[in-house]
Protein backbone atom coordinates (compact mmCIF):
# COMPACT_ATOMS: atom_id res chain seq x y z
CA UNK A 1 0.00 0.00 0.00
CA UNK A 2 2.03 3.02 -1.25
CA UNK A 3 -0.57 5.39 0.63
CA UNK A 4 -1.92 3.83 4.02
CA UNK A 5 -5.23 5.95 3.97
CA UNK A 6 -6.30 4.45 0.47
CA UNK A 7 -7.98 1.09 0.68
CA UNK A 8 -5.95 -1.63 -1.45
CA UNK A 9 -7.44 -2.80 -4.75
CA UNK A 10 -7.16 -6.44 -3.78
CA UNK A 11 -8.97 -5.80 -0.81
CA UNK A 12 -12.09 -7.85 0.60
CA UNK A 13 -15.80 -6.45 -0.27
CA UNK A 14 -16.58 -4.28 2.71
CA UNK A 15 -12.90 -3.28 3.80
CA UNK A 16 -13.10 -0.83 6.50
CA UNK A 17 -10.45 1.16 5.43
CA UNK A 18 -6.70 0.54 6.65
CA UNK A 19 -7.30 3.40 9.60
CA UNK A 20 -10.52 2.35 10.50
CA UNK A 21 -10.29 1.03 14.32
CA UNK A 22 -12.07 -2.67 12.84
CA UNK A 23 -9.13 -2.47 9.88
CA UNK A 24 -8.12 -6.30 10.20
CA UNK A 25 -10.23 -7.29 12.80
CA UNK A 26 -13.90 -7.06 11.24
CA UNK A 27 -15.43 -9.98 9.87
CA UNK A 28 -15.06 -8.55 6.38
CA UNK A 29 -11.18 -8.87 7.09
CA UNK A 30 -11.03 -12.40 7.06
CA UNK A 31 -8.68 -13.99 4.84
CA UNK A 32 -7.83 -10.66 2.82
CA UNK A 33 -4.27 -10.56 1.76
CA UNK A 34 -3.89 -7.45 3.39
CA UNK A 35 -5.24 -7.90 6.66
CA UNK A 36 -1.95 -8.05 8.99
CA UNK A 37 -0.70 -4.81 7.03
CA UNK A 38 -4.07 -3.02 8.20
CA UNK A 39 -3.79 -4.03 11.75
CA UNK A 40 -0.84 -2.89 12.40
CA UNK A 41 -1.30 0.09 10.56
CA UNK A 42 -1.59 3.94 12.79
CA UNK A 43 -5.10 5.04 13.10
CA UNK A 44 -7.20 8.20 12.92
CA UNK A 45 -8.75 10.50 11.08
CA UNK A 46 -8.41 10.25 7.19
CA UNK A 47 -6.85 12.98 5.43
CA UNK A 48 -9.17 12.50 2.14
CA UNK A 49 -12.25 14.00 4.55
CA UNK A 50 -10.68 17.23 5.26
CA UNK A 51 -10.27 17.53 1.33
CA UNK A 52 -13.33 16.47 0.79
CA UNK A 53 -14.73 18.71 3.26
CA UNK A 54 -12.75 21.87 1.73
CA UNK A 55 -14.34 20.85 -1.11
CA UNK A 56 -17.81 20.19 -0.59
CA UNK A 57 -17.85 23.84 1.61
CA UNK A 58 -19.10 25.47 -1.75
CA UNK A 59 -21.29 23.38 -2.62
CA UNK A 60 -24.90 24.88 -0.96
CA UNK A 61 -27.27 21.64 -1.24
CA UNK A 62 -26.31 17.75 -2.17
CA UNK A 63 -28.84 15.32 -3.40
CA UNK A 64 -28.66 11.77 -3.71
CA UNK A 65 -31.06 10.08 -6.34
CA UNK A 66 -31.49 6.35 -5.50
CA UNK A 67 -33.68 3.49 -6.57
CA UNK A 68 -33.97 -0.05 -5.69
CA UNK A 69 -34.17 -1.59 -9.20
CA UNK A 70 -32.55 -0.73 -12.68
CA UNK A 71 -34.16 0.41 -15.33
CA UNK A 72 -36.43 2.45 -13.72
CA UNK A 73 -35.93 5.74 -15.11
CA UNK A 74 -33.61 6.89 -11.76
CA UNK A 75 -30.49 8.19 -14.13
CA UNK A 76 -32.79 10.24 -16.43
CA UNK A 77 -34.57 11.36 -13.69
CA UNK A 78 -31.31 12.95 -12.27
CA UNK A 79 -30.26 14.23 -16.20
CA UNK A 80 -33.66 15.91 -16.22
CA UNK A 81 -33.80 17.37 -12.39
CA UNK A 82 -30.23 18.69 -13.28
CA UNK A 83 -31.47 20.04 -16.64
CA UNK A 84 -33.89 21.83 -14.92
CA UNK A 85 -32.51 23.26 -11.83
CA UNK A 86 -29.76 24.97 -14.56
CA UNK A 87 -31.90 25.43 -17.61
CA UNK A 88 -35.07 26.65 -16.09
CA UNK A 89 -34.25 27.81 -12.54
CA UNK A 90 -31.01 28.99 -13.47
CA UNK A 91 -29.37 27.55 -10.18
CA UNK A 92 -25.24 26.73 -10.58
CA UNK A 93 -25.51 23.30 -10.41
CA UNK A 94 -23.24 19.65 -10.49
CA UNK A 95 -24.67 16.27 -11.75
CA UNK A 96 -22.05 13.65 -9.98
CA UNK A 97 -22.62 9.88 -11.58
CA UNK A 98 -21.46 7.04 -8.97
CA UNK A 99 -22.96 4.34 -11.47
CA UNK A 100 -19.43 3.06 -11.40
CA UNK A 101 -20.17 -0.11 -13.61
CA UNK A 102 -23.26 1.46 -15.71
CA UNK A 103 -22.70 5.35 -16.25
CA UNK A 104 -25.47 6.94 -18.44
CA UNK A 105 -25.31 10.24 -17.73
CA UNK A 106 -22.90 11.40 -19.99
CA UNK A 107 -25.16 10.39 -22.91
CA UNK A 108 -28.16 11.66 -21.28
CA UNK A 109 -26.44 15.27 -21.03
CA UNK A 110 -24.97 14.95 -24.36
CA UNK A 111 -21.51 14.84 -23.12
CA UNK A 112 -20.29 11.21 -24.88
CA UNK A 113 -16.69 11.92 -26.09
CA UNK A 114 -15.67 14.15 -23.22
CA UNK A 115 -12.68 13.59 -21.63
CA UNK A 116 -11.28 14.30 -17.86
CA UNK A 117 -8.52 17.20 -17.87
CA UNK A 118 -6.60 18.01 -14.58
CA UNK A 119 -5.35 21.51 -13.89
CA UNK A 120 -3.61 23.05 -10.97
CA UNK A 121 -7.16 23.43 -9.45
CA UNK A 122 -8.18 19.64 -9.69
CA UNK A 123 -9.87 18.09 -11.90
CA UNK A 124 -11.89 19.41 -14.31
CA UNK A 125 -15.89 19.13 -15.20
CA UNK A 126 -17.49 18.51 -18.41
CA UNK A 127 -19.89 21.16 -18.86
CA UNK A 128 -23.17 21.13 -20.60
CA UNK A 129 -23.76 24.87 -19.93
CA UNK A 130 -21.65 27.33 -17.54
CA UNK A 131 -23.77 26.42 -14.90
CA UNK A 132 -24.21 22.57 -15.65
CA UNK A 133 -21.46 20.88 -14.83
CA UNK A 134 -20.60 17.00 -14.93
CA UNK A 135 -18.70 13.95 -13.33
CA UNK A 136 -18.69 10.50 -14.57
CA UNK A 137 -16.17 7.69 -15.25
CA UNK A 138 -17.67 7.29 -18.47
CA UNK A 139 -15.40 10.45 -19.33
CA UNK A 140 -12.13 7.89 -18.27
CA UNK A 141 -13.32 5.18 -19.99
CA UNK A 142 -10.90 4.38 -23.55
CA UNK A 143 -13.89 2.27 -24.84
CA UNK A 144 -17.27 3.47 -24.12
CA UNK A 145 -17.76 -0.26 -24.88
CA UNK A 146 -15.40 -1.42 -22.27
CA UNK A 147 -16.76 -2.90 -18.92
CA UNK A 148 -15.69 -1.67 -15.62
CA UNK A 149 -14.97 -4.70 -13.93
CA UNK A 150 -14.24 -3.82 -10.20
CA UNK A 151 -14.56 -5.15 -6.93
CA UNK A 152 -16.16 -2.67 -3.98
CA UNK A 153 -12.82 -0.99 -2.58
CA UNK A 154 -11.94 0.38 -6.03
CA UNK A 155 -15.01 1.77 -6.60
CA UNK A 156 -15.33 3.53 -3.54
CA UNK A 157 -11.61 4.85 -4.17
CA UNK A 158 -13.23 6.32 -7.04
CA UNK A 159 -15.89 7.91 -5.75
CA UNK A 160 -13.55 9.38 -3.03
CA UNK A 161 -11.28 11.07 -5.49
CA UNK A 162 -14.49 12.64 -7.63
CA UNK A 163 -15.07 14.49 -3.79
CA UNK A 164 -11.69 15.30 -3.13
CA UNK A 165 -9.82 15.95 -6.70
CA UNK A 166 -12.52 17.12 -8.78
CA UNK A 167 -12.88 21.12 -8.85
CA UNK A 168 -16.87 21.78 -8.27
CA UNK A 169 -16.86 25.46 -7.19
CA UNK A 170 -19.07 27.29 -6.26
CA UNK A 171 -22.60 25.37 -6.50
CA UNK A 172 -26.25 25.57 -5.44
CA UNK A 173 -26.92 21.87 -5.85
CA UNK A 174 -24.84 18.98 -6.31
CA UNK A 175 -26.64 16.05 -7.97
CA UNK A 176 -25.79 12.46 -7.33
CA UNK A 177 -26.99 9.82 -9.54
CA UNK A 178 -26.03 6.49 -7.51
CA UNK A 179 -26.62 2.95 -9.01
CA UNK A 180 -29.12 0.79 -8.23
CA UNK A 181 -29.97 -1.04 -4.74
CA UNK A 182 -28.29 -0.34 -1.13
CA UNK A 183 -24.26 -1.47 -2.44
CA UNK A 184 -20.71 -0.37 -1.37
CA UNK A 185 -21.36 2.95 -3.56
CA UNK A 186 -24.23 4.23 -1.59
CA UNK A 187 -22.30 3.37 1.82
CA UNK A 188 -19.21 5.26 0.65
CA UNK A 189 -20.99 7.85 -0.72
CA UNK A 190 -23.04 8.92 2.32
CA UNK A 191 -19.86 8.48 4.91
CA UNK A 192 -17.64 10.58 2.58
CA UNK A 193 -20.00 13.16 2.58
CA UNK A 194 -21.83 12.94 6.24
CA UNK A 195 -19.80 15.37 7.67
CA UNK A 196 -20.54 18.05 4.94
CA UNK A 197 -24.27 17.79 5.35
CA UNK A 198 -26.61 15.60 2.85
CA UNK A 199 -30.03 17.78 2.44
CA UNK A 200 -31.46 13.86 1.34
CA UNK A 201 -32.43 11.38 -1.34
CA UNK A 202 -34.74 11.16 -4.07
CA UNK A 203 -36.13 7.42 -4.76
CA UNK A 204 -37.45 6.61 -7.89
CA UNK A 205 -39.58 3.50 -8.54
CA UNK A 206 -42.14 1.95 -11.45
CA UNK A 207 -45.74 1.03 -10.09
CA UNK A 208 -45.84 -2.67 -9.55
CA UNK A 209 -44.81 -4.37 -6.74
CA UNK A 210 -41.90 -5.76 -7.34
CA UNK A 211 -40.01 -2.18 -7.83
CA UNK A 212 -42.11 -0.80 -4.69
CA UNK A 213 -40.71 -4.26 -2.65
CA UNK A 214 -36.59 -3.08 -3.33
CA UNK A 215 -37.93 0.63 -3.00
CA UNK A 216 -39.33 -0.52 0.59
CA UNK A 217 -35.46 -1.49 1.74
CA UNK A 218 -33.96 2.00 -0.60
CA UNK A 219 -36.06 3.60 2.23
CA UNK A 220 -34.80 1.52 5.39
CA UNK A 221 -31.51 2.00 4.09
CA UNK A 222 -31.69 5.62 4.11
CA UNK A 223 -33.40 5.83 7.52
CA UNK A 224 -30.78 3.68 8.92
CA UNK A 225 -27.53 6.02 7.46
CA UNK A 226 -29.76 8.78 8.68
CA UNK A 227 -30.38 10.57 5.26
CA UNK A 228 -33.33 12.30 5.02
CA UNK A 229 -35.76 10.96 2.51
CA UNK A 230 -37.49 13.60 0.52
CA UNK A 231 -39.66 11.40 -1.50
CA UNK A 232 -40.58 9.06 -3.95
CA UNK A 233 -40.99 9.24 -7.62
CA UNK A 234 -43.66 7.03 -9.46
CA UNK A 235 -41.65 6.85 -12.93
CA UNK A 236 -43.68 5.47 -15.66
CA UNK A 237 -47.03 5.89 -14.45
CA UNK A 238 -49.25 4.95 -17.21
CA UNK A 239 -48.32 5.70 -21.07
CA UNK A 240 -49.17 9.56 -22.59
CA UNK A 241 -49.02 10.13 -26.23
CA UNK A 242 -50.97 12.34 -28.31
CA UNK A 243 -53.13 10.51 -30.58
CA UNK A 244 -51.81 11.60 -33.34
CA UNK A 245 -48.15 10.34 -32.54
CA UNK A 246 -49.49 6.59 -32.23
CA UNK A 247 -49.24 3.64 -34.44
CA UNK A 248 -51.82 1.77 -35.60
CA UNK A 249 -51.63 -1.90 -36.39
CA UNK A 250 -53.75 -4.37 -37.95
CA UNK A 251 -52.72 -7.47 -36.41
CA UNK A 252 -54.21 -10.59 -37.97
CA UNK A 253 -55.59 -14.14 -36.27
CA UNK A 254 -52.07 -15.80 -37.22
CA UNK A 255 -50.10 -12.42 -35.41
CA UNK A 256 -49.31 -11.00 -38.85
CA UNK A 257 -49.25 -7.08 -38.16
CA UNK A 258 -49.80 -4.60 -41.12
CA UNK A 259 -49.25 -0.80 -40.32
CA UNK A 260 -52.64 0.93 -40.52
CA UNK A 261 -51.26 4.59 -38.94
CA UNK A 262 -51.54 6.59 -42.21
CA UNK A 263 -55.60 4.84 -42.73
CA UNK A 264 -56.37 5.90 -38.81
CA UNK A 265 -55.22 9.36 -39.21
CA UNK A 266 -56.50 9.77 -42.18
CA UNK A 267 -59.62 8.95 -41.11
CA UNK A 268 -59.47 10.70 -38.15
CA UNK A 269 -58.40 14.09 -39.88
CA UNK A 270 -61.64 13.89 -42.01
CA UNK A 271 -64.29 12.50 -39.50
CA UNK A 272 -63.06 13.77 -35.94
CA UNK A 273 -60.56 16.40 -36.18
CA UNK A 274 -60.97 17.16 -32.81
CA UNK A 275 -59.90 13.29 -31.54
CA UNK A 276 -56.09 14.21 -32.96
CA UNK A 277 -55.84 16.71 -30.22
CA UNK A 278 -56.56 13.86 -27.26
CA UNK A 279 -53.94 11.98 -25.48
CA UNK A 280 -53.57 8.58 -25.53
CA UNK A 281 -53.47 6.71 -21.93
CA UNK A 282 -52.77 2.98 -21.13
CA UNK A 283 -51.38 1.33 -17.92
CA UNK A 284 -48.39 -0.27 -18.16
CA UNK A 285 -47.65 -1.66 -15.06
CA UNK A 286 -50.19 -3.18 -12.56
CA UNK A 287 -51.26 -0.52 -10.30
CA UNK A 288 -53.55 -2.64 -7.83
CA UNK A 289 -51.53 -2.42 -5.10
CA UNK A 290 -51.73 1.27 -4.94
CA UNK A 291 -48.19 2.36 -6.05
CA UNK A 292 -45.79 4.37 -4.98
CA UNK A 293 -48.49 6.70 -3.02
CA UNK A 294 -49.87 3.82 -0.88
CA UNK A 295 -46.46 2.73 0.00
CA UNK A 296 -45.40 6.12 0.72
CA UNK A 297 -48.01 6.66 3.39
CA UNK A 298 -47.55 3.23 5.05
CA UNK A 299 -43.70 4.54 5.41
CA UNK A 300 -44.08 7.43 6.64
CA UNK A 301 -42.23 9.12 3.48
CA UNK A 302 -43.19 11.87 1.21
CA UNK A 303 -44.96 11.29 -2.40
CA UNK A 304 -43.79 13.66 -4.54
CA UNK A 305 -45.51 12.46 -7.73
CA UNK A 306 -46.50 11.05 -10.74
CA UNK A 307 -44.29 10.55 -14.37
CA UNK A 308 -46.27 9.75 -16.96
CA UNK A 309 -44.23 7.06 -19.54
CA UNK A 310 -43.64 9.55 -22.27
CA UNK A 311 -42.17 8.41 -25.77
CA UNK A 312 -40.89 11.90 -26.33
CA UNK A 313 -39.05 12.02 -23.02
CA UNK A 314 -37.20 8.96 -23.62
CA UNK A 315 -36.14 10.48 -27.25
CA UNK A 316 -34.52 13.01 -25.08
CA UNK A 317 -32.61 10.74 -23.07
CA UNK A 318 -31.14 9.31 -26.04
CA UNK A 319 -30.90 12.60 -27.54
CA UNK A 320 -29.03 14.45 -24.11
CA UNK A 321 -31.04 16.91 -24.40
CA UNK A 322 -33.84 18.88 -21.53
CA UNK A 323 -37.38 17.94 -21.91
CA UNK A 324 -37.82 21.51 -20.68
CA UNK A 325 -36.88 23.26 -24.12
CA UNK A 326 -39.50 22.58 -26.44
CA UNK A 327 -42.89 21.33 -26.46
CA UNK A 328 -42.39 17.69 -27.30
CA UNK A 329 -42.54 16.46 -23.86
CA UNK A 330 -45.75 17.37 -23.38
CA UNK A 331 -46.86 14.61 -21.51
CA UNK A 332 -44.00 14.34 -19.28
CA UNK A 333 -42.42 17.55 -18.89
CA UNK A 334 -45.49 19.30 -17.02
CA UNK A 335 -45.36 16.40 -14.17
CA UNK A 336 -41.49 16.57 -13.81
CA UNK A 337 -41.14 20.23 -13.24
CA UNK A 338 -44.38 20.45 -11.21
CA UNK A 339 -42.48 17.26 -8.78
CA UNK A 340 -39.68 19.26 -8.95
CA UNK A 341 -41.24 22.91 -7.91
CA UNK A 342 -42.84 20.42 -5.01
CA UNK A 343 -38.83 19.33 -4.06
CA UNK A 344 -37.49 22.21 -3.51
CA UNK A 345 -38.95 23.80 -0.37
CA UNK A 346 -38.61 20.69 1.32
CA UNK A 347 -34.97 20.77 1.00
CA UNK A 348 -34.70 24.02 2.07
CA UNK A 349 -36.07 22.83 5.41
CA UNK A 350 -34.82 19.32 5.50
CA UNK A 351 -32.47 19.57 8.74
CA UNK A 352 -28.91 17.40 7.05
CA UNK A 353 -26.91 15.42 8.71
CA UNK A 354 -24.70 18.31 9.72
CA UNK A 355 -27.27 19.82 11.53
CA UNK A 356 -27.57 23.00 8.93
Amino acid sequence: MENGNEIPEDANEHCPGPQSESAGKSDSCEGCPNQNVCATAPKGPDPALVEIAERMATVKHKILVLSGKGGVGKSTFSAQLSFALAGVMDYQVGLLDIDICGPSIPKMLGLEGQEVHRSNLGLSLAYVEDNLGVMSIGFMLENADDPVIWRGPKKDGLIKQFLKDVFWGELDYLVVDAPPGTSDEHITIVQLLQATGIDGAIIVTTPQQVSLIDVRKEINFCKKVGVPVLGVVENMSGLRQPLGDVRFMRVSETGEERDDTEWALEYLRKNAPEMLNLVACSEVFDTSGGGAAKMCLEMGVPFLGKVPMDPQLCKASEEGRSCFTDQRCSASAPALKKIIEKLLPSISSCPREDGA
